[in-house]
Protein backbone atom coordinates (compact mmCIF):
# COMPACT_ATOMS: atom_id res chain seq x y z
CA UNK A 1 0.00 0.00 0.00
CA UNK A 2 1.43 3.32 -1.09
CA UNK A 3 2.07 5.91 1.58
CA UNK A 4 3.20 9.42 0.66
CA UNK A 5 3.82 11.86 3.48
CA UNK A 6 4.52 15.52 2.81
CA UNK A 7 6.19 17.88 5.23
CA UNK A 8 7.80 21.29 5.28
CA UNK A 9 4.84 23.56 4.72
CA UNK A 10 4.18 26.62 6.80
CA UNK A 11 3.85 30.37 6.85
CA UNK A 12 6.38 32.41 4.90
CA UNK A 13 6.60 36.06 3.88
CA UNK A 14 6.46 37.07 0.23
CA UNK A 15 9.90 36.63 -1.27
CA UNK A 16 10.77 33.91 1.18
CA UNK A 17 11.65 30.26 0.67
CA UNK A 18 10.41 26.87 1.80
CA UNK A 19 11.48 23.32 1.12
CA UNK A 20 8.83 20.65 0.92
CA UNK A 21 9.61 16.97 1.33
CA UNK A 22 7.62 13.86 0.48
CA UNK A 23 8.66 10.55 1.92
CA UNK A 24 7.33 7.54 0.04
CA UNK A 25 6.86 3.94 1.11
CA UNK A 26 4.90 0.94 -0.08
CA UNK A 27 5.80 1.37 -3.75
CA UNK A 28 9.02 1.09 -5.71
CA UNK A 29 9.88 4.79 -5.63
CA UNK A 30 12.61 4.47 -8.25
CA UNK A 31 10.14 3.35 -10.92
CA UNK A 32 7.74 6.28 -10.61
CA UNK A 33 7.74 9.67 -12.24
CA UNK A 34 7.07 11.90 -9.26
CA UNK A 35 5.46 15.27 -9.09
CA UNK A 36 3.97 18.07 -7.06
CA UNK A 37 0.52 19.51 -7.42
CA UNK A 38 -1.15 22.29 -5.48
CA UNK A 39 -4.65 23.40 -4.67
CA UNK A 40 -5.18 27.09 -3.88
CA UNK A 41 -8.17 28.01 -1.75
CA UNK A 42 -11.39 27.67 -3.72
CA UNK A 43 -9.62 26.47 -6.85
CA UNK A 44 -8.91 23.22 -8.61
CA UNK A 45 -5.78 21.20 -8.02
CA UNK A 46 -3.05 22.10 -10.51
CA UNK A 47 0.24 20.73 -11.74
CA UNK A 48 3.39 22.30 -10.32
CA UNK A 49 6.36 20.15 -11.31
CA UNK A 50 7.46 16.63 -12.13
CA UNK A 51 10.73 14.73 -12.25
CA UNK A 52 11.61 11.57 -14.09
CA UNK A 53 12.83 8.38 -12.50
CA UNK A 54 16.53 9.14 -12.74
CA UNK A 55 16.10 12.82 -11.83
CA UNK A 56 17.58 13.77 -15.17
CA UNK A 57 14.50 15.46 -16.58
CA UNK A 58 12.24 17.99 -14.91
CA UNK A 59 9.17 19.87 -16.03
CA UNK A 60 7.54 22.92 -14.44
CA UNK A 61 4.37 24.91 -14.71
CA UNK A 62 5.07 28.32 -16.19
CA UNK A 63 3.88 29.98 -13.00
CA UNK A 64 6.74 28.48 -10.97
CA UNK A 65 9.50 28.10 -13.53
CA UNK A 66 12.72 29.70 -12.36
CA UNK A 67 11.53 29.90 -8.75
CA UNK A 68 10.85 26.28 -7.79
CA UNK A 69 13.17 23.29 -8.08
CA UNK A 70 12.02 19.69 -7.90
CA UNK A 71 14.47 16.99 -6.94
CA UNK A 72 14.51 13.46 -5.61
CA UNK A 73 16.72 11.14 -3.63
CA UNK A 74 16.12 7.60 -4.79
CA UNK A 75 18.26 6.23 -1.96
CA UNK A 76 15.94 7.85 0.59
CA UNK A 77 12.65 7.43 -1.31
CA UNK A 78 12.12 11.16 -0.93
CA UNK A 79 10.87 13.86 -3.23
CA UNK A 80 11.63 17.54 -2.67
CA UNK A 81 10.34 20.89 -3.81
CA UNK A 82 12.54 23.90 -3.13
CA UNK A 83 10.41 27.02 -3.41
CA UNK A 84 11.99 30.46 -3.62
CA UNK A 85 10.75 33.99 -4.28
CA UNK A 86 7.37 32.92 -3.01
CA UNK A 87 4.35 35.01 -3.95
CA UNK A 88 0.94 35.26 -2.30
CA UNK A 89 -0.50 33.35 -5.26
CA UNK A 90 1.69 30.37 -4.37
CA UNK A 91 -0.37 29.84 -1.23
CA UNK A 92 -2.02 26.43 -1.47
CA UNK A 93 -2.09 22.92 -0.15
CA UNK A 94 0.79 21.12 -1.85
CA UNK A 95 0.50 17.43 -2.69
CA UNK A 96 3.07 14.97 -3.91
CA UNK A 97 2.00 12.42 -6.47
CA UNK A 98 3.43 9.19 -7.81
CA UNK A 99 2.96 8.23 -11.43
CA UNK A 100 2.61 11.65 -13.04
CA UNK A 101 1.91 11.23 -16.73
CA UNK A 102 3.59 12.93 -19.66
CA UNK A 103 0.55 15.13 -20.15
CA UNK A 104 1.00 16.34 -16.54
CA UNK A 105 -2.07 14.53 -15.31
CA UNK A 106 -1.60 12.93 -11.90
CA UNK A 107 -0.94 9.30 -11.13
CA UNK A 108 -2.83 7.12 -8.73
CA UNK A 109 -1.01 7.82 -5.49
CA UNK A 110 -1.32 10.99 -3.42
CA UNK A 111 -0.04 12.32 -0.17
CA UNK A 112 -2.27 14.06 2.33
CA UNK A 113 -0.94 17.51 1.50
CA UNK A 114 0.95 20.22 3.32
CA UNK A 115 -0.26 23.80 3.68
CA UNK A 116 1.84 26.67 2.37
CA UNK A 117 0.76 30.17 3.36
CA UNK A 118 2.46 33.22 1.87
CA UNK A 119 1.61 36.36 3.73
CA UNK A 120 3.22 39.33 5.38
Amino acid sequence: QALLVESGGGLVQPGGSLRLSCTVSGINFNTYIMGWFRQPPGKAREFVARINRSAGVTDYADSVKGRFTISRDNTQNTLYLQMSSLKPEDAAVYFCNAGVRLDRSPGDFWGQGTQVTVSS
